[in-house]
C-alpha cells in the first residue's frame, strides 16, 4: 500500500508541476497593459506608450491606489509614479531606448490589502541584439575532448520495466545509463509496441529537482520518448526525496565549481544528453535517422545545446531558453537565467575565474554552430528568462529558424503553444 500511495503522490505532483509551468492562475483585480503597437515592437528611438485598464468582476475599478514603473527588462527603473484608479483605462508615456533591447511596464494595483501586478514589455530593434558573452578560441576544442572522454565510456544501459506506466500500444522503462565521472544519467523511456522503427525525441527538463513522467501521448503518436533528468539519481523516487535534495544537496546546483570550467556541473550534464541520445541510437526500434531534441527554460537551454554537440539531432523545440548571454548584467542590461550577475549575486560570481568558465557554458556560444531546423517560441513579459537574453542567442544561429511569439506570456506556455511544438516536431520527424 505504501509503495501506491508513493506513486500516486508523484503522480499528482507531477500534474499540480505541468498545470503550474502551462499558464498562470487568473487574479481576482485583472491588470491589462499594453504598447500601442500591435506586434509590440518598435525601432530604437521610437516612443512607446502603454494602455493600463484595471478590472474587477470585469468593470473599471475605481479608488484604488496604484503605482507604475518604467525602464529597461531586470534594470532598475527610469520612471516611476503613481495614481489614484477613477474608473477609466489611462496611458503611460513610457519615452523610448536607443539601443536595440527591450522597456518594460509594470503596474501593481493595491485592493483590499492585497497587491496585485501586471506588466507589458516592448521590444526595440530586437534582430539587433548581440551577445555580450565572450566566445573563448578553444570553445569547440574543449568540447570535441570531452565527448571523445565521453565516447570512451561504455553506455552500459539498464533497462527496467514500469508495468504500472505501460499502455496496451507503448511499454516504459526507468532506464540508467553511464555518464562521466563514474556518475549516470537516469530517464524515462516510452517505445511503442507495435513491430517497426521509429523515430525519437529526447525531451529535456527545466531546472529543479524532482520526479518525471513519461511522455506516452507523444508515444502513442508513433515515437520513441525519452524524457531525462539531469542529477544522476533516479528519476522515480518518493517526491520527499527531491524536496530535501532541493532544499539541501543541490539547492543552486547551477553554481556548483562554477570557477573551474572542467568540473563545473553543466559538463556532466551537457555531455548526459549527448550520452542519452547514444542509449536512443542504440534501441532497436529506433529508425537510425530521426531525432528531435526539445524543452523549455534549462530544456531550451539544453535542447540548443544538445542539438549544437550532437550531428544526430535533427531537429530542435525550445521554449524560452535559459542559460544565455548570462553576462548580460555587466554590460548594463539583462542576462539570462540564472542571473549569475545581476545585482544580488554579482558581488560573488563576477570573478576572472568563473567568467572564463561561464563562456564555454553559455547557450549564445553553441548557438552559433547551430545546423539543424528549429522551432522557438517564448513571450516579451518573461521575468526568468529575460528576452534580450534569448534573442542574444537567437539571433545567432543561421540554420532555419521559426519563432512563434506568444508575446504577452512570461515563463509559462498556452495549451495551444504546446501543441505547435509537438506538431512541428512530429511533422518534421515524419515527413520523410
Amino acid at each position: 500500500m505504501k509503495r501506491h500511495l508513493s506513486l500516486f503522490t508523484t503522480i499528482i505532483l507531477s500534474l499540480v508541476s505541468i498545470v503550474m509551468q502551462a499558464q498562470l492562475p487568473e487574479q481576482l483585480i485583472k491588470i491589462v497593459v499594453s504598447p500601442d503597437h500591435e506586434n509590440w515592437q518598435y525601432n530604437t528611438g521610437e516612443k512607446v506608450n502603454f494602455s493600463v485598464h484595471v478590472f474587477y468582476h470585469l468593470n473599471y475599478l475605481k479608488g484604488a491606489k496604484t503605482w507604475y514603473e518604467v525602464g529597461p527588462e531586470k534594470m532598475e527603473p527610469v520612471k516611476k509614479d503613481s495614481l489614484i484608479l477613477d474608473g477609466k483605462p489611462f496611458k503611460i508615456d513610457a519615452g523610448t531606448l536607443k539601443t536595440p533591447g527591450f522597456l518594460r511596464c509594470i503596474v501593481t494595483v493595491e485592493f483590499e490589502d492585497k497587491k496585485y501586478r501586471g506588466l507589458a514589455t516592448a521590444g526595440f530593434d530586437i534582430d539587433q541584439i548581440r551577445p555580450t558573452v565572450n566566445l573563448p578560441e578553444d570553445f569547440m576544442e574543449f568540447w570535441d575532448a570531452a565527448k571523445k572522454e565521453l565516447a570512451r565510456i561504455p553506455v552500459n544501459a539498464r533497462m527496467t520495466l514500469m508495468p504500472e506506466r505501460c499502455t496496451e500500444n507503448i511499454n516504459v522503462y526507468h532506464v540508467s545509463l553511464q555518464n562521466i565521472g563514474n556518475s549516470r544519467i537516469y530517464g524515462i523511456v516510452s517505445i511503442p509496441r507495435k513491430e517497426g522503427k521509429y523515430p525519437a525525441i529526447l525531451e529535456v527538463p527545466g531546472a529543479g529537482v524532482r520526479a518525471y513522467s513519461p511522455d506516452i501521448s507523444l508515444a502513442e503518436r508513433g515515437v520513441i520518448t525519452f524524457v531525462i533528468g539531469i542529477h544522476g539519481i533516479p528519476v522515480n523516487l518518493d517526491p520527499g526525496v527531491y524536496l530535501d535534495l532541493g532544499n539541501g544537496a543541490l539547492r543552486e546546483y547551477w553554481t556548483f565549481n562554477m570557477d573551474n570550467r572542467d568540473r563545473y556541473y553543466y559538463k556532466r550534464v551537457y555531455l548526459g544528453c549527448v550520452r542519452a541520445n547514444d542509449f536512443l541510437a542504440s534501441l532497436p526500434q529506433y529508425d537510425g535517422a530521426n531525432l528531435a531534441v526539445m524543452g523549455g527554460s534549462q530544456g531550451g537551454a539544453l535542447s540548443i545545446i544538445t542539438a549544437s554537440l550532437d550531428p544526430r539531432i535533427k531537429y530542435l523545440g525550445s521554449f524560452y531558453p535559459a542559460l544565455c548571454d548570462v553576462t548580460g548584467y555587466l554590460s548594463g542590461r539583462a542576462g539570462g537565467w540564472p542571473h549569475f550577475f545581476d545585482r544580488n549575486n554579482r558581488n560573488f560570481h563576477n570573478t576572472k575565474e568563473k567568467l572564463e568558465t561561464i563562456a564555454y557554458y553559455d547557450v549564445a556560444n553553441f548557438a552559433r554552430n547551430i545546423k539543424v531546423p528549429g522551432f522557438y517560441s517564448w513571450g516579451f513579459n518573461d521575468e526568468t528568462c529575460p528576452p534580450t537574453s534569448m534573442y542574444a542567442a537567437y539571433n545567432l544561429i543561421s540554420a532555419e529558424k521559426n519563432l512563434n511569439l506568444f508575446l504577452e506570456t512570461g515563463h509559462w506556455t498556452y495549451p495551444e503553444q504546446n501543441n505547435k511544438l509537438q506538431n512541428w516536431i512530429l511533422g518534421m520527424l515524419t515527413k520523410n
